[in-house]
């Protein structure tokens, strides 16, 4: 009998737009829990040095960041996290962000939204509960937010990549390879 459903119903059931799937998201993030280096060898503190000159810095930076993405991913996503828990304001602010986008997307889902004699597309969606929720993103503070984030990113991600030893293997890849 549930088999049965509607398009109608399947419809009200969908809360992300076309294109947009939880699963998608939990796929991409099953990627890279499963790519991740182990913890215990990332801060290994007897891995670390200081760099011999530019060069090696260089190199330890691009091939740190190859062999440590999913690391820093989640450093990255934790560093998100941090910012957003400890800001009940930006919680408001992504509350009122999640609602808007929400109750647009619940009215698209009954009749088509047309704007100056145009639909709105699930992407449009998303600008108009951007546009309405932006002076609470504004009075939060999400732009200094922001920056912090992309700047203790760049901070904790950039030093271990630049201090971080190269594994012998990569040592011997980078001597072998031809200039």
């Amino acid at each position: 009998p549930h088999l049965l459903r509607s398009k109608q119903e399947d419809a009200h059931g969908q809360l992300l737009p076309k294109g947009m799937s939880g699963s998608m998201m939990k796929e991409w993030l099953d990627r890279r829990r499963k790519s991740i280096r182990p913890w215990a060898g990332f801060v290994d503190q007897r891995k670390f040095s200081k760099p011999k000159n530019f060069g090696e810095l260089c190199q330890r930076v691009v091939r740190n960041l190859g062999v440590y993405q999913s690391n820093y991913t989640f450093i990255f996503l934790g560093l998100i996290l941090y910012c957003i828990i400890s800001s009940p304001m930006l919680l408001i602010a992504l509350a009122v962000f999640v609602g808007a986008f929400y109750i647009i997307h619940l009215k698209s889902l009954e009749s088509k939204l047309v704007v100056f004699g145009r639909e709105l597309t699930p992407g449009h969606q998303l600008g108009l509960a951007g546009a309405v929720s932006l002076p609470v993103f504004w009075l939060a503070g999400a732009g200094a937010a922001v920056f912090w984030v992309l700047g203790a990113t760049l901070a904790v991600i950039g030093t271990h990549a630049a201090f971080r030893e190269l594994e012998s293997s990569d040592v011997e890849e980078l001597l072998m390879e031809s200039v």
